[in-house]
């Protein structure tokens, strides 16, 4: 039986998704599902169930301003604050893991990050900051920080909203540390599984496209610990790139048994 507790970790608002024979395994491994923009955590609990069922611990926490942390923050507001929500995101993803180490309810070094969308930008964004993260999957995201930064000012100021320079220049230098594509030798060989929609307008394709073209040279000695899959479709997570991903789990992460 898989179990869904609603659990508030370091101050964050979490779904804790383990099957029951596993609730006490410290030693299973663990997997923070990071959902994306005006997203919340119990829309990809699809996923977590099946993950859940393979043996994984699954750690569904709502991102600021999302879910059960949303306010009255208009629209614009909110998409001024989408940096602000992905590094806030990257630093609670710490505390929350210091946090179950704390309370004993993990004690492995397995520990695995899945994102969709803005999830997985703040995915990539983790992988410049902890090495304590063994595998990671991407669905939709794009790790390119200062280039999609300058995307979202784009859009935003053709919507007619103006942003002052210093404003923009201060965004630059705070996402700038966390920018994967600056230092892809922070990747240091972990497996990484990357999925995009070729017709995604929201997230564009060619940034994943790219990545993996970067990364190919830093994995060939590893190949199987690099994968790229795409697809013929817009900007919504395929049922066959989460199965792909469950697998990608399955053989990088392992399982405790069944």
């Amino acid at each position: 039986m898989i179990t869904i507790k609603n659990e508030t970790i370091a101050q964050v608002p979490t779904l804790h998704v383990v099957k029951e024979e596993h609730r006490m395994e410290r030693n299973a491994p663990i997997i923070f599902f990071l959902h994306g923009f005006t997203s919340a955590k119990e829309h990809n609990l699809h996923v977590a169930y099946l993950l859940a069922e393979k043996g994984f611990r699954v750690v569904l926490p709502d991102a600021l301003h999302h879910g059960e942390r949303e306010n009255e923050m208009d629209e614009k507001k909110r998409n001024l604050a989408f940096w602000e929500i992905v590094l806030t995101s990257i630093n609670e993803l710490n505390q929350m893991k210091l946090a179950l180490e704390r309370s004993h309810v993990i004690d492995s070094p397995k520990v695995g990050i899945i994102g969709t969308s803005m999830g997985a930008i703040t995915m990539y964004g983790a992988l410049t900051q902890y090495n304590w993260i063994h595998t990671a999957a991407s669905f939709m995201g794009t790790a390119y920080y200062e280039s999609f930064a300058n995307g979202l000012l784009s859009v935003v100021e053709e919507k007619g909203l103006t942003i002052e320079q210093k404003v923009k220049e201060e965004m630059f230098k705070q996402i700038k540390p966390f920018d994967l594509t600056a230092q892809l030798n922070k990747l240091n060989g972990r497996p990484l599984f990357i999925w995009h929609g070729k017709e995604d307008r929201v997230v564009p394709y060619p940034f994943s496209e790219k990545l993996y073209e970067e990364l190919t040279v830093n994995y060939e000695d590893q190949p199987d610990k690099l994968q790229f899959l795409s697809e013929q479709t817009g900007h919504k997570v395929s049922r066959a790139a989460v199965l792909r991903s469950v697998e990608w789990f399955e053989q990088h992460l392992g399982k405790v048994s069944s």
